[in-house]
């Protein structure tokens, strides 16, 4: 079948707020790359801030740029030098193309890569009909995955990353912040045992989906103390771990004085400037190792994600709100920025 020449995309058209539905060129694939006509995409935080041009937008993205980098689809052309994919393959994608020269991609830290380019970033992204990308960063999807599933697997990826960063089974959580991927986090935490899961946002409506997918305890910091709750919950003593994913500076040094003396504290979430943090009262005097995630290991997070979407031991429909068609992408991010959801999906 002949491809046309023109696609409709979501494009950052201008260096300010908002974006544009454009007729773009089709990309065609390079060499070691892939063409895929795209089935649905999701929307994640870093589109949101994309949309809304925010600081770290305006200082990393150059428009005009197709943005989007979570996304289900079938290959519709392979270019030269690929060998092992076929048209047809239904797939998604690691968004994060590494080099594989810098000194972390060759001792394995590919999710450090120092020469990264993004998806929808760096270069263009899923909000689009079609998508090249490397044929090494496709992940091959089972045929019984329904494709709004699928498209989530790469922020599903990080909770895992953050959620088993230390021990899980047995242990007591507190989960600062649950927008899409603390929500994961709460549905995975709850599938591998976790003994107690406290759960804190602003938002009712997504506290409520936090129960829904497995949390015992909800903490709307709005109304209630986050600190005081979570000590009252655990006789004094404090959760084992907090997976922080808010990134307000007001979750992070809750996190280091909910958290027990020789716990851990994850963060996820990405403060908008710098944080005063009391060092030696909340971290060197309570002994806590405090971690930071990137990403996701590349492709530790898949195989694990892929291990708990097909054995059905998190089942993360629950998660999926919302379903737009690509030309309402306006009312889909202005949703995501309201926090009244939970993820949002374009379809094509």
């Amino acid at each position: 079948m002949a491809l046309p020449d023109t696609m409709k995309a979501v494009v950052k058209a201008a260096a300010a707020p908002g974006a544009e539905l454009r007729q773009v060129e089709v990309p065609r694939p390079g060499p070691g790359e892939v063409l895929v006509k795209v089935k649905v995409a999701s929307v994640c935080g870093t589109d949101v801030h994309i949309y809304k041009w925010d600081k770290w937008a305006a200082e990393r993205i150059r428009p005009p740029l197709v943005f989007g980098h979570e996304f289900a689809g079938h290959v519709v052309e392979v270019g030269p030098g690929v060998d092992d994919v076929r048209v047809g393959d239904y797939v998604s994608a690691e968004s994060h193309v590494v080099c594989h020269r810098c000194y972390q991609c060759r001792i394995g830290q590919f999710h450090h890569c120092q020469d990264c380019s993004i998806l929808g970033v760096d270069r263009p992204g899923c909000f689009a009909e079609y998508v090249a990308i490397p044929a090494a960063n496709l992940w091959p999807n089972p045929s019984d995955l329904p494709p709004e599933t699928a498209s989530i697997q790469e922020p599903f990826g990080n909770a895992v990353d953050t959620v088993f960063a230390g021990d899980v089974p047995g242990c007591s959580f507190l989960v600062e912040g649950c927008g899409p991927i603390g929500l994961m986090a709460v549905a995975l935490l709850r599938a591998s045992g976790a003994a107690l899961v406290i759960a804190s946002d602003l938002s009712d409506y997504r506290l409520e989906l936090a129960g829904r997918l497995g949390a015992d305890h909800l903490v709307n910091v709005a109304r209630v103390d986050v600190v005081s709750e979570t000590l009252r919950l655990t006789d004094g003593r404090g959760v084992d771990a907090v997976l922080e994913m808010s990134g307000a500076p007001a979750a992070i040094r809750a996190a280091l004085k909910t958290t027990r003396h020789g716990g851990r504290v994850t963060l996820l979430g990405l403060p908008a400037g710098a944080v005063e943090l009391d060092i030696s009262e909340d971290l060197v005097f309570k002994g806590l190792t405090v971690q930071g995630v990137t990403g996701r290991h590349i492709f530790e997070t898949w195989y694990r994600t892929r291990t708990f979407l097909s054995s059905g031991r998190v089942d993360v429909r629950p998660l999926i709100t919302h379903t737009f068609p690509l030309e309402s992408y306006r009312e889909a991010f202005e949703l995501a920025a309201s926090g009244k959801c939970g993820k949002i999906v374009l379809t094509l």
